[in-house]
C-alpha cells in the first residue's frame, strides 16, 4: 500500500510540475501549451506585439525588423501537434518544430510548417514543410479558423491541414528533440489552441 501511495504522490508531483511549467497534461496524453484559458509560458526570440485577449494569442505588428517567435520551454522529439489558428491574407506565420536551439529560430535549424498564403513560391507556402516537403496545390488558410495536425516520428513527418494531408516526407536533418516555436512575420496571426502529445 505504501508503494502505491508513493507512486500516486510522484504522479501528483509530476502533474504539478507540468502545470507549473505553464502546460496542462490531459488524461489522454495531450499537453496543452495554450488555450482559451491560458497563454502558457513561452520564451521570446525577436519582438512582436503578442497579446492574450478574449482567449486568443495574437499579434499584428513586429517591433523591429526581425521575425518574432514564441518558443516552448520544453523540447520534444517524437510527437503530434494540434494547433488551431486564424490568419489574414497578409499573414506570414508558421509552426517550427525540433529546433536545434531556442535562442535562434529559422528554417535552417528547425522544420518550418508554413502558414503563408502569399509566399512568392507557393511550393513551400501554407501546408508545406519549408525546403523539405512541398505542397501542391497550396491550400489557403486566410480568413477562417484552421487546424494543423503535425506528426514527427523519427524521420517521418506529416502535415494535415483541416483534415487534408498536405505533406508526408522522410527527412533526417533534425532528428533530435528540440523546442517548438510559433512565428509572427506579418499580417494578423491568432492562435486559439496549441497541444502536443509525445509519442
Amino acid at each position: 500500500m505504501k508503494k502505491i501511495s508513493t507512486l500516486a504522490a510522484a504522479a501528483l508531483v509530476g502533474a504539478a510540475a507540468f502545470h507549473h511549467a505553464g502546460v496542462a497534461l490531459g488524461d489522454d496524453g495531450w499537453v496543452t501549451l495554450m488555450d482559451s484559458s491560458s497563454k502558457g509560458e513561452w520564451g521570446e526570440v525577436g519582438k512582436a506585439n503578442w497579446a492574450f485577449k478574449d482567449g486568443l494569442l495574437s499579434a499584428d505588428k513586429l517591433d523591429g525588423k526581425d521575425l518574432a517567435y514564441l518558443v516552448s520551454k520544453t523540447s520534444y522529439k517524437d510527437f503530434q501537434i494540434r494547433a488551431e489558428f486564424w490568419v489574414d491574407d497578409e499573414a506570414n506565420s508558421g509552426i517550427f518544430i525540433r529546433c536545434d536551439q531556442s535562442e535562434k529560430i529559422d528554417a535552417k535549424i528547425c522544420y518550418e510548417v508554413n502558414i503563408f498564403d502569399k509566399r512568392p513560391d507557393p511550393t513551400y507556402g501554407t501546408g508545406a514543410i519549408v525546403d523539405v516537403g512541398k505542397v501542391d496545390p497550396m491550400p489557403k488558410a486566410a480568413g477562417k479558423w484552421n487546424t494543423y495536425e503535425i506528426t514527427a516520428q523519427g524521420p517521418h513527418l506529416t502535415v494535415v491541414l483541416n483534415g487534408q494531408k498536405t505533406a508526408d516526407v522522410q527527412d533526417s536533418k533534425h532528428l533530435n528533440a528540440g523546442p517548438i516555436a510559433l512565428q509572427y512575420g506579418s499580417g494578423v496571426v491568432k492562435f486559439r489552441k496549441v497541444q502536443i502529445k509525445p509519442l
